[in-house]
Parts: structure tokens; sequence; C-alpha cells
């Protein structure tokens, strides 16, 4: 599921039914949607990704690696969290930046819950300020949102309790949490919370499935990640990549094939790096999380092409789970 819709009702399968939710167990269930937004950066992916125990949305150093939005699962006793990880609310500039800016709020708006990330160190920036103003305009009244404050290693306690006290003075959060997703402090408490705040109802997905995002388009963010790690500021945002073919092979092993789109001719050897050496290292680092990921062997296939309109294309857009935006 890439577009908006929630499900109606949870899937029909093993440990599974449609009236009652998951088979076995006392107690009743819970389920819905999490929407984590926060400026470009604040560690929402990471925090997916520590929420879930498996790697689903990219995370490099670079702002506004996330484009599409991820839906991550995770459980939680007889609680399902389905992750709404939206990208980094920003000022956009171009169309690419406009369908995001769309997604990121459709996301929030649609969610069960909110959790809004902050980074401890930066404080109460400009960008922040201006996401906490325009959650009083879009987010519907009544819908809890609890505020993150992330990267606490960062900062000393005294600088903590300030910030937290200013930004529950800027708006009226649920519920205040100090964590680092990418150590793991705080996370388990802020999952608990979450889990007991959600509706009682069945579950949407199977217990053991992590991401509803199709797995080809996962494929093509691990790649896309690798290539953002490798080029650092060459080629920040001009470039995405398509998964064009999967094929599970008989002897368990899985061959994928992707296409890397770039806008102009100079982009495509920045890529492709002095004798193919970049574009391989880029292959390699990605088969290798591929593989982990997927739990066989992958046979990775990269190729590189220029497109120059891609950034114009409505077919990339829905690729990555966008709507296409017209307007400036």
């Amino acid at each position: 599921m890439t577009d908006d819709t929630k499900p109606t009702s949870a899937p029909t399968g093993p440990g599974t039914t449609q009236e009652t939710g998951p088979v076995g167990g006392e107690g009743n269930t819970r389920a819905g949607f999490v929407a984590l937004i926060g400026e470009p950066n604040a560690g929402k992916s990471t925090l997916l990704n520590r929420m879930v125990g498996s790697k689903v949305s990219i995370v490099t150093h670079k702002v506004q690696t996330t484009r599409a939005r991820i839906r991550g699962i995770a459980m939680q006793d007889r609680a399902q969290i389905v992750f709404v990880d939206t990208p980094g609310l920003f000022r956009p500039r171009r169309r690419l930046d406009r369908a995001m800016i769309a997604a990121a709020w459709g996301g929030a708006a649609d969610a069960d819950l909110i959790v809004l990330l902050v980074e401890a160190h930066r404080g109460m920036t400009e960008g922040t300020k201006a996401i906490i103003d325009t959650m009083r305009d879009r987010i519907p009244q009544g819908q809890k949102v609890a505020l993150a404050i992330n990267k606490i290693d960062r900062v000393k306690a005294e600088v903590l309790l300030a910030l937290s006290q200013k930004l529950n003075e800027a708006f009226p959060f649920a519920e205040t949490f100090m964590i680092s997703a990418e150590k793991g402090y705080g996370v388990d408490k802020l999952r608990e919370w979450l889990a007991g705040e959600l509706p009682e109802g069945p579950w949407f997905y199977p217990e053991d499935q992590i991401a509803d995002l199709p797995m080809r388009m996962i494929a093509a963010e691990i790649t896309r990640e690798k290539l953002t790690l490798r080029l650092h500021e060459e080629l920040p945002y001009q470039l995405t990549v398509e998964t064009e073919k999967w094929e599970d092979r008989k002897d368990g092993s899985t061959r994928i094939d992707q296409l890397v789109y770039v806008a102009r001719d100079g982009h495509k050897g920045i890529v492709l790096g002095n004798k193919g050496e970049t574009i391989k290292s880029v292959g390699q680092a990605a088969r290798v999380d591929l593989m982990e990921f997927l739990g066989r062997p992958v046979h990775l296939f990269l190729q590189v092409k220029v497109r120059p309109n891609w950034l114009e294309e409505p077919e990339r857009y829905s690729e990555m789970g966008l709507e296409f935006k017209d307007g400036n």
C-alpha cells in the first residue's frame, strides 16, 4: 500500500481473522497509524528503524533523504504500530519538494497518533516553530501529538529540561519523551506509550510483515542510500533509483536489475566513477544490505541512464509513492 488509504480490515492468513484480529492469546488487540514528523535529519528514519528492528528507511548524513511515505510495522504486546515515516518538513522549492511536503502533512493528518521529533542540540529552531504553527492549522482537533526530544546524549540535563518546557509551552503535547534513536535510549517507553494509545481493533498486517512498501521500492531505496553516502555533495538529490526487474530464482537467490536515473551527462560520469569504480562500490554495498534484508543471496545489476526531465515526470513520482504536484 503506497497511497493514502488505510486498510479497512486485517488481511486473512495464518494467525489472523478479519473480524477478531489475531488468533490466540488473551486480551483485545490494538492497531493504528503513527506519523513521525520533524525537520530534515531530525532522526525520523533512525527512530523508525529502531522501533521496527529492521532497516526499512534509508539513513544518511544528508538531509531530506526520505521521499516516499515508508511504513514500518512494530509489534508491542497486543498492539500493532504502523509507522508512517514522512519526509522532513522544510521550505519547498521544486516540484519534488512540494510533493514530499504534501506527503508529510497528508500522512500526519491521516494518522491516529503523531510524534514530533526535535533535535536536542539544535533546540527550538525556526523550522520547528514553523512545524508547530502548521500543526495548529493542519492537525485534526483532538489528535494526540507526542514530543520526542532526540539525540539527548549531546546536551546536558538542564538544557533538556529547559527545551522541554519551552516546547510544551508552544504546543499542548500529550506526552514528552527524551530519547536517542541511534543508541536506543527511551525508545521502548515511547513505543509502549504509542501501543497503549492506539484504538482497539484487528491488526492490519500479518505479524511477521515489517513494511507494506513493495520490496522493489525498498531495494531501490537501499541502493539510493549507498549512492547518497558515496557521492556526498556532488549529486545530493539529482538522481533516483528504480527497480526494473526482480527475479526469485529456483536456487533460492534473487536477481535484481535497477536503473539509476540522472539529469545530465556529466552526472552519469560521476555516478560511474573512474573505470566504473564508484557504481561498482555502490552495488557491492547495496547487495550486502539487500542480502541481509531479504535473508538470501542477491545478484544486483545497476545501469545508469541520463533522463534530463525525470524531476518533471509523473511516472517517477508514482515509483516513489508520491503525488505529482502542479503549480509553483
